[in-house]
């Protein structure tokens, strides 16, 4: 009934927008005050910085990042030239490298997060809408399986905390249902912006379970699990979470 938070939920569903404080609230929504803005900023002269052996930018296909608008909500998604399930940032590698003839970036470097924050926040209020059908069916079946895995020494699974007990207190954290619409987001945790699969490794860290790599076709099929489950909930990217 928050009209301040009616725009971040979907029936019974929600992004954590919905139980931050009013001062992380504010932090998001200023884009003088969100710390995020350092990293989009920088994606900015990334789009128009020419380099690699082809002598092209980002700019140099897509023109505006405007033009971007409404891309980010379809990933991941299968790719036509390979069948594999991809994300924006395995699609930026591949434009990088296919494209621009350049070295790919590392997931967590500072270029690949402000890039994937520029492009995703093209996108932001649109609903999320990424496909679980067809050649999707396959990778959303390993990343549901995933999510209701148990794992590590504290025997759990995604689903015990974002499904059983979401809105319950973990020592100061409040879970939530676990939305990635948000990401990458600037955690007041990590002083710093970071992907969804940093996200879910420190995930994995907390059960006692051995993480995989960012990238990694495991997370990678989870990510269009829970991207799945935010279906109809906004784009709000670059998110701040505690």
């Amino acid at each position: 009934s928050d009209p301040a938070v009616k725009d971040y939920t979907d029936g019974k569903r929600y992004t954590g927008f919905v139980i931050s404080d009013d001062t992380t609230r504010e932090m998001q929504l200023d884009e003088i005050q969100n710390p995020s803005m350092m990293w989009v900023d920088h994606g900015e002269a990334i789009w128009n910085r020419v380099e690699g052996k082809a002598g092209k930018s980002c700019a140099s296909c897509h023109q505006e990042p405007a033009s971007m608008a409404g891309k980010s909500v379809t990933y991941p998604k299968v790719s036509k030239a390979d069948g594999k399930l991809v994300t924006i940032e395995h699609q930026i590698n591949k434009c990088r490298t296919k494209r621009l003839q350049a070295p790919a970036w590392k997931w967590e470097s500072d270029d690949m997060l402000g890039l994937s924050a520029l492009i995703r926040m093209q996108s932001n209020g649109m609903p999320i809408q990424v496909k679980t059908d067809g050649e999707a069916a396959p990778y959303y079946a390993q990343g549901k399986a995933f999510y209701e895995q148990r794992r590590g020494a504290l025997d759990m699974a995604c689903v015990h905390c974002h499904v059983n007990n979401h809105g319950n207190n973990v020592r100061s954290e409040t879970l939530s249902q676990g939305m990635p619409n948000g990401f990458p987001t600037y955690r007041l945790k990590w002083q710093k912006l970071g992907s969804l699969h940093r996200r879910f490794r420190g995930c994995n860290k907390n059960i006692r379970a051995e993480p995989y790599k960012q990238g990694s076709p495991e997370y990678t099929a989870l990510e269009l699990y829970v991207m799945s489950r935010a279906n109809g909930l906004p784009v709000e990217s670059p998110s701040v979470r505690k």
